[in-house]
């Protein structure tokens, strides 16, 4: 339960109380949810009165105690409604969540005014407002209305719904209030087998319940499991506006539209929202400059991966049209001249090979090497392998003499490390390139995979990195 500003937040994943999950028989448990919920709210106050004198300034402190803000979310709320066979954005639907949504914040209200017991009324607290609101009077059954009443509140704001994407990430769950993503995503992996290679995964729910159920196709799963990309929009924003009923704070809430939903129909969504009273709403359109790596199968249908496999010892031919970079060292027997066949747009080096002023063992020792280096380099060692093993070749003689005069030589203590540190800074200028690339692609930083935009956050399907807005 993150600290999030002035406030707290905490969240509760609803799919965990779905008992007899995949089958006929499958309901929500009210009264373990309402437990989960009371234990919830309890924590939440107990957090925030254990870091009240945490504040380095007093004011935050006064404005901390005077509200008493704590808010309580959920996740895993599509989920859920697999488990329990129902679809997302059905009337069924609404109907489910407008029950949840009321026992959560009725539950909530309890909870808080019992608090006062122990922590007192929130010294902000207007009896008239809170008795005379509409949220207040609509959420409340009659013996918690006589409760606060009798007692007052302890809080100010009890629930919200966060993104929760690092979490719903983290544990394969649905992420806040939203519908998954997809059925199936197209993977790619280069480290397991040394190339690239695409392989399809499910979602959890997903693979969870054909394996329930024995289905072995996605074509054979129900009608009831839809998408973010397959629901209507108008659809998602009404499952918004029912749980926005029972929050007093806000949600967080992306709505994925497909890549031909024009400016009207922004215009629409947006209306739509407002006119349902929604606090907030994110729109993700397909196809945009932050699409994620998670790939839609209708769009996997017009691509095709080629992969090339190289068998053990194969040397790759040098191509045509690389551009030679000239590099002049100075080192302890004069210049050397260390040339490298680079491909500018792939950011890939490929061949390399070595002159020199000097004459002797040294100048054939350096060209014998160049010519390994460069097959080293065909033969898909990689790069920072090389350099760390041309750093290990010890300190030459000469280099030392000449340092030692004073002379000005390039970095390193042999012409071999001289050779690394310049493979050093081409990959560092490749690297720095593909930064850029990435930093406009929205690339995730852990394993360089496309993020998706889903529920407020920058999600990454391949290794679980996340980061919200």
């Amino acid at each position: 339960m993150p600290a999030g500003g002035s406030c707290l937040l905490g969240s509760i994943n609803l799919s965990e109380f779905i008992k007899n999950p995949f089958t006929s028989n499958a309901y929500f448990d009210c009264e373990e949810f309402g437990y989960a919920v009371e234990q919830g709210v309890i924590a939440l106050n107990e957090v925030l009165q254990e870091g009240l004198p945490l504040h380095p300034l007093q004011e935050q402190q006064d404005s901390v105690n005077n509200w008493r803000q704590i808010r309580l979310g959920l996740f895993g709320w599509h989920d859920a409604l697999i488990k329990l066979g129902i679809r997302y954005g059905s009337e069924k639907s609404l109907t489910v969540a407008g029950c949840i949504g009321f026992h959560m914040i009725n539950t909530s209200i309890k909870t808080s005014a019992n608090l006062t017991s122990t922590y007192g009324k929130y010294p902000k607290y207007n009896e008239l407002a809170i008795l005379n609101s509409q949220f207040f009077i609509n959420n409340t059954t009659n013996e918690t209305k006589e409760l606060v009443k009798e007692k007052g509140l302890a809080n100010s704001q009890l629930l919200t719904i966060a993104p929760t994407g690092s979490i719903g990430t983290m544990l394969g769950v649905s992420t806040g209030l939203e519908p998954i993503y997809n059925i199936s995503y197209t993977r790619k992996t280069e480290s397991l087998h040394g190339k690239d290679e695409y392989y399809k995964v499910y979602t959890p729910i997903i693979e969870k319940y054909m394996k329930a159920n024995n289905i072995d196709k996605e074509e054979d799963l129900p009608e009831f499991i839809n998408t973010a990309m397959s629901l209507n929009y108008k659809e998602r924003i009404e499952m918004q506006s029912i749980w926005q009923k029972y929050i007093d704070a806000s949600i967080s809430s992306t709505v994925n539209v497909p890549n031909e939903f024009t400016v009207e129909d922004v215009e629409d969504l947006y209306l739509l929202a407002w006119q349902k009273g929604l606090k907030g709403v994110t729109l993700y359109r397909s196809g945009c400059k932050r699409e994620g790596i998670l790939i839609n199968n209708d769009i996997d249908k017009k691509q095709e991966f080629e992969y090339t496999e190289f068998p053990r010892g194969y040397i790759e031919e040098v191509p045509e049209g690389l551009v030679y970079r000239k590099y002049k060292l100075k080192t302890g027997c004069g210049n050397l001249y260390f040339f490298l066949g680079v491909d500018e747009i792939e950011g890939k080096i490929y061949d390399c090979f070595t002159n020199t002023d000097g004459v002797g063992g040294c100048t054939i020792n350096t060209q014998a090497n160049s010519r390994l280096l460069s097959a080293a380099l065909r033969g898909g060692i990689p790069v920072n392998y090389l350099i760390e093993q041309l750093n290990k070749s010890g300190t030459c003689p000469s280099f030392q003499y000449k340092k030692g005069k004073g002379e000005k030589l390039s970095k390193g203590k042999s012409c071999a490390s001289a050779m690394a540190n310049v493979l050093k800074d081409i990959l560092k200028e490749f690297n720095d390139h593909e930064e850029v690339v990435n930093n406009i692609k929205n690339v995730c930083p852990e394993c360089g995979e496309e993020l998706i935009f889903e529920a407020g956050c920058n999600s990454c399907r391949n290794c679980g990195y996340s980061k919200c807005n």
